[in-house]
């Protein structure tokens, strides 16, 4: 048995079609074996840029697998349907919980109305540091999952086997996270190519990239497309480290209002992409000094469409008074369901801790670069 490149579903070497997405399972994209499915957590190897002390190997990710009763109470056979009512299982990437460690967790999920989940989320933990990595593929692409899914992979392996920031003075170590998180989205975009000509398609698949490197007290943060980064302290310190790279950012930037922009047809267009027709690939970064404990979430559009502000994002994580970054990543993920649940949605969190900070008393200042691309497509 194998599975389809698409959705993950079972599929068998004669099958023509996917019977759960559709997609032609023709020559140039034939299944992958079901023994070699998409890398979801594996962490990978670079070579380190830059030389310092060696590092602790970066912490496995545990996934929770997906149930193999079917709700009926009927067991699912080998072709992946159950043995009593005929309905298909679960696929895997439908709902995924992802569970690194107390401090570090996420959960993605395709949403209510989405037929499959073309978000991809990849974390990794290394002595006192966490990396997040979220990608969220751009649906009107084909096969945006798989590019999703590579290029979440790629940047992850960059920033989780690089060596940390030899020098503890603040500047030298923004330079560095942020040089590296410009070859992260830089891997992650040829990762991201690859793998969509692998299972072919009818035109390039894309996807947003943002990510975040959380050494003790520092943030820096990573982004192309519309895929957020926030600081959410306790103390209601709350601000959004990536800008947009969408149709609405152009607009606001240039006198239109934000509620003008985002009532437009053109709202949900970015400006710049992952794949084989990106122009500029490599990500924006900005950079936030903690001084209090607090959480970095990392999340694509599917949570903040209802819920932008980073401000009203901190009281809605404020009620669930939890601790644990999986179980608060699910709180946020059902309530974006509950909302309406239009997209896929992912909620990735690093939670920093009074502990993990070296006793700074000024305000977080945040530093962000930013530049908008000519071209825009819609997410």
């Amino acid at each position: 048995m194998s599975t389809c490149p698409s959705c993950g579903a079972g599929v068998v070497a004669d099958d023509e079609f996917c019977e759960a997405c559709g997609r032609a399972l023709n020559q140039e994209s034939r299944p992958v074996p079901a023994s070699e499915p998409p890398r979801i957590e594996p962490v990978g190897r670079t070579e380190p840029t830059e030389p310092t002390e060696p590092i602790e190997p970066p912490t496995a990710a545990t996934i929770v697998p997906t149930p193999g009763v079917c709700s009926c109470g009927g067991a699912f056979d080998t072709d992946g349907w159950c043995d009593q009512c005929g309905q298909r299982a679960p696929n895997e990437r439908d709902h995924l919980v992802v569970v690194i460690s107390p401090r570090l967790g996420a959960v993605c999920d395709k949403g209510r109305h989405h037929p499959r989940n073309e978000d991809a989320v990849a974390l990794a933990e290394a002595g006192c540091r966490c990396m997040l990595v979220v990608c969220d593929g751009v649906s009107s692409t084909t096969d945006s999952d798989v590019a999703a899914v590579a290029a979440a992979n790629a940047a992850r392996d960059v920033l989780a086997t690089a060596l940390p920031a030899a020098s503890e003075s603040p500047a030298a170590r923004v330079e560095y996270y942020s040089d590296l998180m410009e070859k992260a989205s830089t891997a992650a975009n040829a990762e991201a190519i690859v793998a969509a000509r692998q299972v072919g398609g009818e035109n390039a698949a894309s996807c947003t990239f943002a990510a975040a490197v959380v050494d003790r007290e520092l943030v820096v943060a990573g982004w192309v497309g519309d895929s957020r980064v926030y600081w959410l302290g306790d103390d209601q310190t709350a601000v959004q480290l990536s800008i947009d790279d969408s149709w609405v950012t152009e607009q606001v930037d240039n006198g239109m209002s934000r509620t003008q922009a985002e009532a437009d047809p053109m709202a949900h267009s970015i400006t710049r992409w992952l794949g084989a027709d990106a122009t500029d690939p490599t990500a924006r970064c900005g950079s936030l000094a903690a001084t209090g404990a607090g959480w970095v979430l990392v999340c694509s559009d599917g949570l903040w469409n209802y819920c932008s502000g980073a401000s009203d994002l901190a009281d809605l994580i404020a009620k669930y008074e939890s601790r644990d970054p999986t179980e608060l990543a699910g709180h946020l993920v059902d309530w974006a369901n509950e909302q309406g649940g239009h997209d896929n949605i992912t909620v990735a969190l690093a939670r920093v801790e009074r502990d993990d900070l070296p006793g700074l008393t000024s305000p977080p200042a945040v530093t962000q670069t930013h530049a908008a691309g000519p071209q825009t497509r819609s997410s």
